[in-house]
């Protein structure tokens, strides 16, 4: 795959911003999904992103793992395949806007839905009734983000702000809020490399430019690791859902 230098450049940075946002800030996702985008097809960097995607996942994984929350996961897998084969049935009858619309507009309304809840279960601490992460969201809540992040992931390796939300919304501490999310996205990828395969959006030509970006994907990894256990808890928290907001407002103008 030949490149100009400047487009070297924005994959190196996009590269880089893999890897922060797996051990990192994970509302970085959607910034590397926009790069890759302005430097070749949207379709072309789906299959660019997944690989250096997994290779940041058995990074973040190999970090973070102690610090999982399996009960939050359980919730989402069969809802987040389904929400995959969906993608997967879906990705040849959408255009890239009409995609990019539906994302866009999914994640505003679900940040907007988890502060409003946030804000409503404060507001309920004050008067002594206060609820949990857990029990603040209806049943639904759970295969609501499962299917639209398997749907989203596929789609446009989308699913980032979503899972932001969900981990959010279940009142996570920043270290498993990341190790949850590591472990989550590790498997969600995996599972989409075979369909990616067959859609022919990974090729030998993709994963070359794959393996010259592994190494910007680790170095970008061990910047993240700093960051995380330098920043505030409340901080995290509004950065991640701040990036989400942008990266909806992003896919949607």
């Amino acid at each position: 795959m030949t490149f100009e230098p400047w487009q070297w450049a924005l994959a190196v940075i996009a590269a880089l911003l893999v890897g922060v946002s797996k051990t990192g800030i994970s509302g970085l996702g959607m910034l590397f999904v926009v790069i890759f985008a302005q430097i070749m097809p949207a379709r072309q960097a789906t299959g660019i992103v997944l690989p250096l995607l997994c290779f940041g996942d058995l990074v973040a994984v190999a970090s973070y793992r102690q610090h999982t929350q399996w009960r939050f996961l359980w919730r989402l897998f069969p809802w987040t395949a389904a929400g995959v084969v969906a993608g997967y049935y879906a990705l040849g009858r959408i255009d890239d806007q009409q995609a990019r619309t539906l994302i866009g507009v999914t994640v505003i309304l679900l940040v907007s839905l988890h502060v409003g809840r946030r804000w409503w279960v404060g507001r309920k601490a004050t008067d002594g009734g206060q609820q949990s992460g857990e029990s603040a969201h209806g049943w639904w809540f759970p295969p609501l983000i499962g299917v639209l992040a398997g749907f989203t992931t596929l789609v446009a390796n989308a699913a980032g702000p979503l899972m932001v939300v969900y981990l959010l919304a279940m009142g996570l501490p920043k270290m498993e809020f990341v190790g949850t999310g590591a472990v989550f996205f590790m498997l969600l990828n995996l599972f989409k490399v075979p369909f990616m395969v067959n859609l022919g959006l990974i090729n030998a030509h993709s994963f070359t430019l794959n393996l010259i970006l592994a190494p910007a994907v680790l170095a970008g990894a061990l910047v993240g690791r700093v960051i995380l256990r330098r920043i505030n808890q409340k901080v995290f928290e509004n950065v991640a859902l701040a990036l989400s907001v942008a990266a909806g407002l992003k896919l949607l103008f």
